[in-house]
């Protein structure tokens, strides 16, 4: 099973900002539906807490949300306390590759074990409070890049950029 982190970043590897996205991009969202359509995804509880309420559960994908609350239940989720435990829930499925979707804490702890990274550059530099972690040259290769310019939908220029370990 691969493990993919799925992300929008700014240059300054901003992801969040008072557990918010903070710019709309909406061809980045329907990018992130098409690739973890169907697949699991692995997020952190404030990531499902920022989710709007009509997407909680997402729909069409395991829902596995880590929490240090061992007796915190989540409508159509599986909880767990570790990303080893969401890992092996996420193997139940027997699923080509797994999504971890943020936030910051637990893409950090994700990214050693990552196998692949869908990052989508956001052309600006953000003011936030939830970082990406730095993607290591000497550790990733980039595999596919497509950009995509600012336009009366998209507030910002942004990449989409993917990398898979060396």
């Amino acid at each position: 099973m691969k493990v993919s982190l799925i992300a929008a970043a700014s240059e300054n590897n901003v992801i969040g900002k008072s557990g918010h996205l903070p710019w709309d991009l909406p061809d980045d969202r329907k990018y992130f539906r098409d690739a973890t359509k169907g697949k699991p995804v692995i997020m952190g509880r404030k990531t499902y807490e920022s989710l709007p309420e009509n997407i909680r559960p997402m729909p069409d994908r395991r829902n596995i949300v880590i929490t240090r609350d061992k007796a915190r239940s989540l409508l159509g989720c599986d909880t767990v306390s570790s990303l080893e435990e969401a890992l092996l829930i996420a193997e139940q499925d027997d699923p080509d590759e797994v999504f971890v979707i943020g936030g910051g804490d637990i893409y950090h702890l994700a990214l050693p074990i990552a196998d692949r990274i869908y990052l989508t550059r956001v052309h600006a530099d953000i003011d936030g409070d939830t970082y990406f972690p730095e993607v290591d040259g000497n550790e990733w290769k980039e595999v596919m890049r497509e950009e995509h310019g600012k336009d009366e939908k998209h507030e910002y220029a942004f990449t989409y950029l993917m990398y898979d370990r060396l």
